[in-house]
């Protein structure tokens, strides 16, 4: 009797295929495999994952039971290297991968070359892992802003990129930033400028309306409680908008204060 059911269930899993979903995980190699937690089958026959491939090519681990690991360094990929996993899945059941930011990008990059020529920052790099943006920085004011960003290659042979930024007057400090999925920044070593540019100031230290500068420059307003109200590049800012009162101002490489009548 146990073997005509078995031939029934059989048959009728030939005669009407079992609906079939998916999971795909897109990213790049980093070194670590995949942990896959794998339920029953609905029907109570084998489990819920039939087949697993990794770039089109079926994988050969043994995925018949309650948690597998898709190893990825069978296929001989280099860090960074672009990969798209799939599994797939029997309808009316669920499969979990446990690890899926393995996959993610990480900022592993090493400069080999930082420079400026002209208004422009160039830099090469090589060991990137993956796709990653590269800000860059100047420190301004007391901190470090972004002045410039450049969607990384990813790979892990040499790459150069290059941006324009705006010097201030006097000293001038920039650095490169990557940060990934786990949140912590890799930067590079800072490079320095001096620039001969005359320094910037601004009028009326008391405005009705415009803010005047004696040369386009980057900005920031604040109230005085350190909201940021403006930010930008020019040489006049509109401020009839303001409230009556005191604000501070950061402009050229140094912090002021103007007042609002």
């Amino acid at each position: 009797m146990k073997r005509l059911i078995h031939f029934i269930l059989l048959f009728a899993m030939m005669a009407f295929p079992i609906r079939a979903e998916d999971i795909v995980l897109n990213g790049t190699f980093q070194g670590d495999n995949l942990y896959v937690k794998n339920p029953f089958a609905p029907s109570g026959v084998g489990f819920c994952v039939y087949e697993v491939t990794v770039n089109g090519l079926t994988s050969t681990d043994e995925i018949n039971s309650s948690a597998f690991e898709v190893d990825l360094s069978v296929y001989g990929f280099v860090p960074g290297e672009p990969l798209t996993v799939t599994i797939k899945y029997k309808e009316g059941c669920q499969p979990i991968v446990l690890n899926p930011e393995v996959l993610n990008a990480r900022a592993t990059f090493e400069i080999d070359e930082l420079k400026i020529s002209g208004d422009k920052i160039e830099w090469a790099t090589t060991k990137e892992a993956g796709s990653l943006p590269f800000v860059v920085e100047q420190f301004r004011w007391n901190k470090w802003i972004e002045v410039g960003r450049v969607n990384g290659s990813g790979t892990a042979s040499r790459n150069t990129y290059e941006t324009k930024v705006r010097f201030n007057s006097g000293q001038n400090k920039f650095r490169i930033k990557q940060t990934d999925f786990r949140g912590k920044p890799k930067y590079s070593k800072e490079i320095t400028y001096m620039s001969t540019k005359p320094e910037v100031n601004f009028s009326p230290k008391k405005v009705d309306d415009t803010l005047e500068f004696t040369a386009p420059t980057l900005y920031e307003i604040y109230d005085e409680y350190g909201g940021i109200i403006f930010k930008g590049y020019g040489q006049t800012v509109n401020v009839s908008g303001l409230k009556k009162g005191d604000y501070y101002l950061n402009l050229d490489n140094k912090l002021a204060e103007f007042s609002k009548k």
